[in-house]
Parts: structure tokens; C-alpha cells; sequence
């Protein structure tokens, strides 16, 4: 018989980013247009037309609470132009990453969801609050995990064996993502950047949401702390040992934006929870 080790490395997957599910193309474009000027807006526009559930998705958000517009939105040209480009692709891209985990929808791929979509709904209120570039900070903290998303799409069965057991913190988890899959989440996440051709901007956010001691400048230095955020109020993968508290937490944040955060953690958790229903909803 096999030792468990040598069973456990018979199953290790060949890590090729060509052979990943594809992620929906409209998405990928919206990505791929992050640092366009506004005149790409009706090209995005185009695209979504084309594609009846994307257009439908596009328009159940900007009818909806998340948004908050004064009228109802009865057309796909009517809520880009409301929305505005840099909010659009917002949108699209969190539709796009729903599409990516849409089926079979298990537990794990849930919590790989709302983890993604809570990272982003925090750091786009931090970004908000220091006066940094909130629709970026949002896009990159929703595709921050994307390594592990893909490694998870491709290899469901595999991948529950990673977060099976407690961790003390994200470097034991990416031990045994090594192990598994020949690199880690934010490698992958770093080759996924690079082989869909995305604006460079999100390798740092990518490959470094878990590096300890480093300290990220601009619009960044909010990505790897509403991660831990996070995990912290709940919408966590794993369970991690060695989690700060909120109050910790929140203290690691650009200094502007400490006084914004709810004094109560189970304020917060309600928001976000909230913000999250609705965006399922769709």
C-alpha cells in the first residue's frame, strides 16, 4: 500500500493557467480596460448588451438597494451612463466572478465568494475614506483571492483538502497549497494576472495580500487589511487561529480611515452582510 505521502502527491495537479475554466469574457475585457478613459464606456456598454444575463445581472444592481438610484433603470446605455465607467466595470466584474463560481455551488465555493465580495465592500469603504481610488481598491480586493478561486474551479476535490483543518495563519494554508498544487493562492493569483493580460496594478494586490511586514503604498495599503478584516468578522475560507481582533485590525489601515470603521465589529459584520444579500440577490 501507498504511504499516505506518496498518495497524497500521486494526486498533485499540473498547475497550467491555460487549462483554468475561463473567466466570463466581458468580465475579462472590463478587467483588461481598467485604465481606460471614459470613452471606452459604450464599448463596455456593447459588450454587455450582447449577453442577455450579463445585461439582466446589469441591471437587477442598478435597480437595487447597493446603488440607490433616484429612478428606475428600465436599460443597459441608461445604467452605464448613471453608473459611469470606473462603477460599471465594478459591477461587471463582481457579476463575472459569480458567473466563475456559479456551478456547482458548494459551501466552499460560497465562503471563497463572500470572502472575496466582503474584502472588497471593506476596502472600498477604506479607500473611500482616506481619499483614495475606491473603485479600484474595490476590483482589486474582490479579485485579490483569484488564484485560489481558480485552483478551487478547477480542482474542487483537491482543493477542500487545503482548508479541511485549522491554520495559526495564511503562511500554513499556503504551505499546503505548495503541497498540493506546486505553488500557492497568490502565486497562482500572480500567474492569472499575467497569462489574462491585466493591468499590473493587481499583481502587487495578487501575489501580496499575505506578505507579513510589508508595507503597500497608495490605493494598496488597503487591500491586505480588509482581508484580514475579513476573516475577522466572519466571511473567512479558514479558520485561523491566530486571527487579530477587529480592533487590531482596523488599526492597520491608512490612518484616515480609523475613525470611520463602527466602534462595534457586529455593526460592521450587519453592513457588510447586507451589502452581500443584495449583491446574491441578482
Amino acid at each position: 500500500m501507498a504511504s499516505p505521502s506518496k498518495a497524497l502527491h500521486a494526486v498533485k495537479p499540473a498547475w497550467k493557467t491555460d487549462r483554468l475554466p475561463a473567466f466570463p469574457a466581458i468580465a475579462l475585457k472590463a478587467l483588461q480596460l481598467i485604465s481606460g478613459r471614459d470613452t471606452s464606456l459604450l464599448e463596455l456598454c456593447e459588450l454587455i448588451r450582447s449577453d442577455p444575463a450579463f445585461s439582466a445581472a446589469i441591471l437587477k444592481i442598478a435597480n437595487s438597494p447597493l446603488v440607490a438610484f433616484s429612478k428606475n433603470i428600465t436599460s443597459v446605455l441608461q445604467a452605464s451612463m448613471l453608473l459611469g465607467f470606473r462603477r460599471l466595470k465594478c459591477v461587471v466584474v463582481t457579476v463575472g466572478l459569480r458567473e466563475y463560481l456559479k456551478a456547482p455551488v458548494t459551501p466552499l465555493m460560497q465562503s471563497c465568494w463572500r470572502h472575496s465580495v466582503a474584502c472588497a465592500l471593506i476596502a472600498e469603504r477604506a479607500a473611500l475614506w482616506s481619499q483614495l481610488d475606491r473603485e479600484f481598491a474595490y476590483t482589486a480586493a474582490i479579485l485579490h483571492d483569484i488564484g485560489r478561486i481558480a485552483m478551487l474551479a478547477a480542482s474542487p476535490d483537491i482543493y477542500s483538502r487545503v482548508v479541511d483543518d485549522e491554520a495559526d495563519r495564511p503562511q500554513d494554508l499556503m504551505g499546503k497549497e505548495r503541497e498540493l498544487f506546486g505553488v500557492n493562492h497568490a502565486e497562482a493569483g500572480a500567474a492569472i494576472v499575467r497569462a489574462w493580460k491585466l493591468p499590473g496594478a493587481f499583481l502587487e494586490t495578487t501575489s501580496g495580500h499575505h506578505d507579513e511586514g510589508t508595507r503597500h503604498g497608495g490605493t494598496a495599503s488597503v487591500i491586505a487589511p480588509s482581508c484580514m478584516m475579513a476573516d475577522a468578522l466572519g466571511f473567512g475560507v479558514v479558520k485561523y487561529r491566530g486571527l487579530r481582533s477587529y480592533i487590531e485590525i482596523s488599526k492597520t489601515f491608512p490612518v484616515a480611515t480609523w475613525e470611520h470603521f463602527p466602534s462595534e465589529a457586529e455593526k460592521f459584520v450587519a453592513e457588510i452582510t447586507e451589502d452581500i444579500r443584495v449583491i446574491e440577490a441578482v
